[in-house]
């Protein structure tokens, strides 16, 4: 199941794609006109109930199709305002760097890391599916692309066993991990230079953990005007899916809701000869196959 959150008439909402349909269900609408009282009203408490809340989503859409007038309970894409599939995290999102062989050489050094290198982006990092991100000029000149696959997690634990990692997965999107690298190279730390406001662009869906049954095959493509500069695979994850989540969770308790950044492949604008970053007017495309395309422009 592909599932989006959006915004319509001033409300937030969220429901599943409407097969062969660029629409959506509006499962909240559904479930208030059938009187379904114990239907989940926003998508981290949905989350929460692992992939039994695809069931109860399921059952809503059915309810919906017995209707005299279905249509009254879907939207276009182009009626609505598309939002982060998390439009908000219960934490700072958490991001792994230097996940990709290739990208490690390219950052300047031919020695992977032995141990995972975690940094977190502010939820006001938080960006959607075609929305115009700011270029930030004010505060840098070395604005970076990233593009990663990012993994939702369902429910929360700590000290996570990595052999039950894959039960605490609720499903997986496409996120951007926009970089200024000037601020990130002028700070011991890399916080400042990744958490600027709009520079973790996600979605367009959640596309739930049974539909990508190896998480770890999947292409992962970034144009910047169409011009492809990302052509990996997350099969060259230097750390796997489960390590990630067993060792992030030994020091952090991870929550229905939270959202795993796994790295970039190779392509980066930093490492380009000569080093190409994001201008004003740019659009980005990261394409990560059985999710979809995130598309976004920079101003």
């Amino acid at each position: 199941m592909k599932l989006l959150s959006f915004r319509y008439e001033d409300r937030t909402k969220f429901g599943p794609k409407v097969k062969r349909e660029d629409a959506v269900w509006d499962v909240l609408s559904i479930a208030e006109e059938y009187g379904v009282a114990d239907f989940p009203q926003t998508i981290t408490e949905g989350i929460s109930l692992g992939l039994d809340f695809v069931e109860k989503v399921r059952a809503i859409v059915e309810q919906a199709l017995q209707d005299d007038n279905p249509n009254r309970f879907k939207y276009a894409f182009t009626e609505i305002e598309w939002l982060a599939p998390i439009p908000r995290t219960p934490k700072n999102v958490l991001c792994v760097g230097k996940n990709y062989a290739e990208h490690v050489k390219e950052m300047g050094s031919d020695t992977p890391p032995e141990k995972l290198i975690v940094f977190t982006k502010s939820p006001l990092s938080i960006a959607a599916d075609e929305e115009d991100l700011p270029i930030h000029a004010d505060v840098t000149e070395n604005l970076d692309y990233e593009g990663e696959l990012a993994i939702v997690i369902s429910k929360g634990g700590r000290h996570i066993p990595k052999q039950l990692a894959y039960d605490y997965i609720f499903g997986y999107t496409i996120a951007n991990d926009v970089s200024a690298r000037d601020i990130q190279m002028d700070h011991v730390q890399y916080f400042l230079g990744k958490t600027l406001d709009k520079s973790c662009p996600m979605g367009p869906y959640i596309v739930t953990k049974d539909e990508i049954p190896n998480p770890h095959n999947l292409s992962i493509v970034t144009k910047v005007n169409d011009e492809v500069r990302q052509n990996g695979n997350t099969g060259e994850m230097i750390f796997k899916i489960d390590e990630l989540i067993s060792e992030i969770s030994k020091y952090a308790t991870l929550e229905p809701g939270d959202v795993i950044l796994t790295g970039t492949p190779a392509g980066v604008g930093k490492g380009m000869t000569p080093p190409s970053f994001l201008k004003k007017g740019d659009t980005v495309k990261i394409s990560i196959e059985g999710i979809g395309t995130l598309v976004n422009r920079f101003n």
